[in-house]
């Protein structure tokens, strides 16, 4: 008589993300190396409710190093607590589908879950492991690197190297036309994506959320690169960038999803406001979902592996209810309660603010 086989599931949950198919396949095939079976989950937690799982194998993650995108889906709207449901008359109503999802994992005799996904879904699976018993396992992922207890999330890398290659080629109309250049870039609450590629490449100013800022000291830096003969400027706007006094400029509010207030508008109003003020012709780029697109990055690729690996092992020998996370270039696992809490900002303090500041660029404060 053989012992019965270990059985384990992935899913990704809330945006897409570069790096996403390599998680589910070092996953995958870290369980199928030690003789466990192992279920992708379709369209993350939706997946679960309506009983939408598939059994993976070798060739189910052939090929999809490089890919970007998840093959699993992925949804930013489906909590399993709070579930939308529509009814004849095309009205939504929410329920909870908590036992469900007991119902559908014990259907697969699915000991633990290994959830990929940002602060919404991590925050899902602390919830299922506190009032549910479920095992969860998570795993790092937004390209806001705004989780906390974390050195570095997937999917970073790729999108600070999208933005930072959009300002190279908007160096070139902004010199060759004398204007003032704003790309505003993703990254809600913080502003990661926005400080390391306006570093990199080599804004004049740098709008963040953590350094409220004074279009005074912004326009005082256009004029002062004017007068040292520099006819074009270089702004990057993290999309929660705020004024002093101010507010983040909202985009618009959606019903039902993970984050009802999605941030947007900063820099066409950056760009109005210093043409009105100035005279120069500034104009605006929104790079948008450009930054979440696409094939991960060499350094997102190995770390994408890393975690899924450690996710895997951390299910293999019985450590659940953590997130693995990166730790002085070390993978590590911490308690996914507090992997869930307070999104990680940039430290105003910080180094890299300071090399920044010795640059000559402008925080805007």
């Amino acid at each position: 008589m053989t012992d019965k086989k270990r059985c384990f599931a992935v899913l990704t949950g809330g945006g897409d993300c570069p790096g996403l198919n390599a998680v589910i396949r070092a996953v995958v095939k870290t369980f199928l190396q030690n003789g466990c079976d192992v279920y992708g989950v379709h369209n993350g937690f939706n997946g679960l409710v309506n009983d939408n799982l598939q059994k993976m194998d070798y060739a189910s993650v052939s090929g999809i190093l490089p890919r970007g995108g998840t093959i699993l889906g992925t949804t930013n709207r489906d909590n399993p607590f709070k579930f939308a449901i529509e009814q004849e008359d095309g009205s939504i109503i929410y329920k909870d589908m908590r036992e469900k999802v007991l119902e559908n994992l014990r259907k697969y005799d699915i000991e633990a879950l290994v959830v990929i996904g940002g602060d919404g879904s991590l925050n899902i699976g602390a919830q299922l492991a506190r009032e549910c018993g479920i095992k969860v396992v998570g795993c790092p992922k937004t390209i806001d690197n705004d989780l906390p207890c974390t050195e570095r999330t997937f999917g970073f890398d790729t999108a600070m190297a999208m933005a930072t290659e959009a300002l190279d080629r908007l160096h070139t109309t902004a010199e060759s036309h004398h204007r003032v250049m704003v790309l505003e870039v993703m990254g809600r609450y913080a502003g990661w994506i926005a400080l390391h590629s306006g570093i990199a490449g080599g804004a004049d100013v740098i709008l963040l959320p953590e350094i409220p800022y004074q279009l005074d000291s912004v326009i005082a830096k256009i004029e002062q690169r004017k007068a040292a003969g520099k006819n074009f400027s270089i702004i990057v706007a993290a999309e929660g960038a705020k004024p002093e006094g101010g507010e983040m400029s909202v985009a618009r509010l959606v019903k039902g999803s993970f984050e009802p207030i999605r941030l947007g508008g900063i820099g066409e109003k950056v760009a109005n406001a210093i043409e009105e003020r100035t005279g120069i012709e500034s104009r605006c780029t929104v790079l948008g979902y450009l930054q979440r697109g696409g094939s991960p990055s060499a350094f997102d690729r190995v770390l994408s592996t890393r975690y899924g690996v450690a996710a895997a092992e951390a299910c293999l020998r019985g450590e659940y209810n953590v997130m693995v996370s990166l730790y002085h270039d070390q993978i590590v696992t911490v308690y996914i309660q507090k992997a869930a809490a307070k999104p990680r900002q940039v430290p105003v303090d910080s180094e890299i603010i300071r090399t920044g500041r010795q640059l000559g660029i402008c925080f805007g404060d």
